[in-house]
């Protein structure tokens, strides 16, 4: 009779495992950092003097980056954007002219713009002729149409605050992103 009570005290704490399981909400996992490039090899380094003082070194962990084509001027646009602990919330845009897809490019003019988010600060060039990319290579993807973009470059100007006063001297960039080249619409 013993072991006929074991089985039914067997049977009856299973049954209440799968009860509470059951009603237990599901298993959150912690939310992935954000990453710039599934290889793993993203990154964004700049020197800012200026307004805002800093030395980035942004690896790819923890860094955001999106790229895409544009028709006007011709070329590719690219983001980067991470928020380190106390440190502003910082997003780089960079627009670079001439760049076809898959192509290497020396000498290519960079419209730079810098914005402070959550500050409303946001500094530009306005236009490509303060900044130039002096190297970038690019390597395809997995997915149709995306590249690795990675590229070195320097600003002979500031870019001026678009409301208020100041200036930033992003006096070297370099960076490694992707882009994906979207057809024109015409």
């Amino acid at each position: 009779m013993i072991p006929f009570i074991r089985a039914l005290m067997i049977i009856a704490v299973a049954g209440a495992a799968i009860g509470l399981a059951a009603a237990a909400p599901p298993l959150q996992l912690p939310p992935q950092p954000a990453t710039c490039l599934a290889t793993g090899d993203g990154y964004l380094r700049a020197h800012l003097a200026g307004a805002i003082d800093a030395h980035i070194d942004w690896p790819n962990s923890g860094t955001l980056c999106e790229g895409e084509s544009r028709d006007k001027p011709p070329g590719v646009r690219l983001s980067f954007q991470r928020v380190p602990p106390g440190a502003p919330n910082l997003l780089f845009v960079f627009g670079i002219t001439g760049i076809r897809p898959g192509k290497a490019a020396h000498a290519a003019g960079t419209n730079l713009t810098v914005i402070v988010q959550g500050a409303n600060r946001v500094y530009g060039t306005l236009g490509d002729s303060r900044c130039t990319v002096d190297s970038l290579t690019q390597r395809p993807l997995a997915e149709k149409g995306s590249y690795r973009v990675e590229a070195r470059g320097f600003c002979t100007q500031p870019a001026h605050a678009v409301h208020g006063d100041g200036d930033l001297l992003v006096n070297t960039f370099e960076f490694a992103g992707f882009v994906r080249y979207v057809p024109a619409q015409n």
